[in-house]
């Protein structure tokens, strides 16, 4: 089952990207604020969130988890681990489009301050994209119990399956998605993820810091904080 979701953003979640950004819960001063209102107001003129997905059955192997109906299959024991007791999973890429990376390098060439803090926000934006994009996901698909979404990069899900993701979800075409040589998402403001859907319950212990596989390099965690999953 295919799917197509235009996500309308009228904010940004400041907090998020000043956590990007090392700033804890530090209260922002008049000037930062009125810097992540200019580069806030600049990203929501342009940004067209999108995002795409596919429902797919799965399957063991001795490889990993194969993506029924495709040649993709889900190699390593953490995204197994994951969609164990799923008889489904949902591939899903989301984006900002090219317009987040073209406001980021138009700050680069005249304030670096300001452009990390778009850099920043269009990294929490996309997360907001995702984050609508799974509520409208879990509806669709609300007889199911799902995981938190996993990606690519993952434990020890390789990045490199990124070209084949993107191509069973014919992202390239659909939303103008596609990764490079070295498995880096052009825009470089995306996300793609699996989503495990179980006709069972999925245990509490498989959601949060305990059980993530990036919980021994996770920058959250070092600073007492943790990412929100």
């Amino acid at each position: 089952m295919n799917g197509y979701i235009s996500v309308m953003l009228n904010k940004l979640n400041r907090q998020e990207a000043l956590r990007y950004m090392g700033c804890g819960d530090a209260v922002p001063d008049e000037k930062m604020l009125a810097m992540l209102e200019e580069c806030e107001a600049a990203l929501l003129a342009v940004i067209k969130p999108c995002c795409i997905y596919h429902v797919f059955d799965i399957e063991d192997t001795e490889d990993g988890v194969a993506v029924c109906g495709t040649s993709l299959v889900l190699t390593g024991r953490s995204v197994r681990e994951h969609l164990a007791g799923c008889t489904k999973a949902v591939l899903m890429a989301a984006t900002l489009s090219a317009h987040a990376e073209k406001v980021i390098r138009r700050y680069e060439a005249t304030d670096m301050t300001r452009a990390v803090i778009a850099d920043s926000l269009a990294s929490a934006a996309v997360e907001q994209v995702c984050d609508k994009a799974e509520e409208e996901i879990t509806r669709e698909f609300s007889r199911y119990h799902r995981t938190w979404r996993f990606s690519p990069g993952y434990g020890d899900l390789p990045l490199d399956i990124q070209g084949s993701f993107l191509d069973v979800l014919q992202a390239p075409k659909r939303i103008g998605l596609s990764a490079t040589q070295s498995d880096i998402l052009i825009p470089r403001k995306s996300v793609t993820a699996v989503i495990g859907l179980s006709e069972n319950e999925i245990p509490k212990g498989r959601r949060g810091c305990s059980e993530c596989n990036m919980k021994e390099v996770c920058a959250f965690r070092k600073k007492g904080d943790h990412c929100g999953i």
